[in-house]
């Protein structure tokens, strides 16, 4: 019997975290579920690919042997799909387009006029995605381009900055500073606070106001995918959070506060796309988003 390609993705996740807890919150599956598919794909190679132990997890040489096959192979598949999809997307006259968090701001709708006007006839699909991809889909190609929360690690990908918004802290409607018009941010820095996945790299940094922490690690309370949970966390109490002005009131809701921390950076969103992209429809909705923002035809960022 052959190995499938989700085996694969299973083993390629636990051999680069070397934890099992740590690879099925970045699989998004349950870590039972996900010991259960490993010793699947062991017992289907007849081989054993890990030592384990109450303390730590390593490669053993088979293991090693699959890794450098298993990267290989599903960059090689990654490719095919992407290629098949950007060329259905191509005749289909379809731009997929990702994002973080919802686009409130009035932003949006400005996009799709502009885009229209520079290529009729093109539809723009639009779909979420959780923390734990800080690309929205733009690095596995399943996106050409989205709408991203900046920093973004890795020179693969350009953005162009869109706007910049204050950051809030996110209480319970319980905190003791939920009544305050303002706060500073050394006020909640030793709070509980709501993390996004470890995958987010920067992304999880800048929320965690990282820099303002002269070295302390923040106490993590709660690992979270989406907008929608880092609410849900913070309404019960256990944690507070950061977000920026324009989703503070997109996601408004009963039993949580939003204050405004006067001395933290601003958040800026921006539209990012694939570096080695050179279609014209991408370019073309990459400057209707700087058109619709106001910001001009600005140069290329990097992050």
């Amino acid at each position: 019997m052959d190995a499938h390609l989700r085996d694969l993705r299973y083993f390629v996740a636990v051999a680069e975290e070397l934890n099992f807890t740590r690879a099925a919150e970045r699989l998004h599956i349950s870590q039972p579920a996900l010991s259960k598919q490993i010793r699947g794909l062991e017992t289907t190679l007849r081989v054993q690919l890990f030592l384990r132990d109450r303390r730590q997890v390593s490669l053993t040489a088979a293991g090693e042997a699959l890794l450098n096959v298993a990267r290989s192979l599903l960059d090689r598949w990654d490719e095919g799909t992407a290629a098949v999809a950007d060329a259905a997307a191509a005749d289909a006259r379809r731009l997929r387009v990702g994002t973080l968090t919802a686009i409130g701001r009035d932003l949006y709708p400005g996009i799709l006029d502009h885009f229209a006007k520079r290529e009729p006839g093109w539809r723009v699909d639009l779909r979420s995605f959780g923390w734990a991809d800080p690309t929205a889909g733009l690095r596995r190609h399943v996106t050409d381009a989205a709408f991203l929360w900046l920093p973004v690690d890795g020179e693969d990908i350009a953005v162009r900055p869109l706007t910049s918004e204050s950051r809030y802290a996110v209480l319970s409607a319980g905190h003791p500073l939920a009544g305050r018009r303002e706060i500073t941010f050394a006020e909640i820095a030793g709070d509980p606070f709501v993390a996004l996945p470890r995958t987010a790299g920067p992304l999880r940094e800048f929320w965690l106001a990282t820099n303002r922490r002269a070295g302390r690690p923040p106490l993590i309370a709660a690992e979270v995918t989406s907008a929608d949970e880092k609410f849900e966390v913070v309404s019960t109490g256990a944690a507070v959070a950061l977000v920026s002005e324009g989703n503070a009131v997109v996601y408004d809701r009963p039993g949580i506060v939003c204050v405004p921390v006067s001395d933290l950076s601003p958040a800026r969103l921006a539209v990012g796309w694939r570096r080695d992209d050179p279609r014209h429809a991408v370019r073309s909705f990459v400057d209707a988003s700087t058109d619709a923002a106001g910001s001009g035809e600005g140069p290329d960022y990097r992050t």
